[in-house]
């Protein structure tokens, strides 16, 4: 783990040398790839070297955890961004359109019209993803790949959200290429510019097939613990 902002430069210097290499060596739009932190399961006190680095953009699993960790941070850095990047309770809806600034994990038509309301109540419209469930996984969240394209004109159409980009979470153990791919794919036919896509191990490869957004979290924090689920 990077406990020293010096150490915490060192690491996002690192991957996002790595992020440029994929960017030119692949020709891959876009022009800019953003990283999102994935500081789930870490404390305040580990991320904050991080935003003493420089770094805005973060990304985090649980909404309570987020609600204990991030609200003092952003009094100190007001111009963070936070993601929302685990699935989503429609009960917690309203906390999450409160705490975050992004909600990249929406995968239902119940969750798209609880969180259209919540944004109208408390006048936020936030930006969303949809999350695809790429690998037809059961234990995984997501919209299935042959609803995706209907689902995201739904959530434009009828609940009104501002539907930005698709997410994925690629099968563990599997070339991830093939579902980077077939996200794009996805993208280009519900008329999306962006996809969150490449985590730790694969974003490199996610580069190179059009990612917007990687989530990049062991990489810079160290190890967490194993039993949160993936997601960075």
């Amino acid at each position: 783990m990077a406990e020293s902002p010096s150490g915490a430069q060192t690491a996002l210097d690192y991957i996002r040398s790595r992020m440029e290499k994929a960017r030119r060596r692949f020709g891959a739009p876009p022009d800019t790839v953003e990283l999102v932190a994935v500081s789930k399961t870490f404390p305040a006190d580990a991320v904050e070297p991080f935003l003493r680095a420089g770094q805005r953009v973060f990304g985090e699993n649980r909404v309570q955890e987020a609600k204990d960790k991030w609200p003092v941070l952003r009094t100190r850095y007001p111009d963070l961004k936070l993601h929302l990047i685990g699935p989503l309770q429609t009960n917690k809806a309203r906390e999450a359109v409160a705490l975050f600034d992004v909600i990249e994990t929406v995968d239902r038509d119940k969750l798209a019209g609880v969180l259209a309301a919540e944004m109208a109540r408390a006048d936020r419209r936030l930006p969303c993803f949809v999350q695809v469930n790429i690998g037809g996984e059961a234990q995984k969240a997501g919209i299935p790949v042959a609803e995706a394209v209907d689902f995201v004109r739904r959530c434009r159409q009828t609940h009104g959200l501002e539907i930005v980009g698709l997410m994925c979470i690629p099968p563990e153990g599997q070339p991830p290429g093939t579902y980077f791919a077939l996200l794009a794919e996805l993208g280009r036919a519900a008329g999306v510019t962006q996809l969150s896509m490449g985590m730790s191990g694969d974003f490199e490869t996610a580069i190179a097939m059009g990612a917007t957004h990687v989530r990049v979290g062991s990489a810079l924090f160290g190890r967490r613990d194993t039993s949160v689920p993936a997601a960075g």
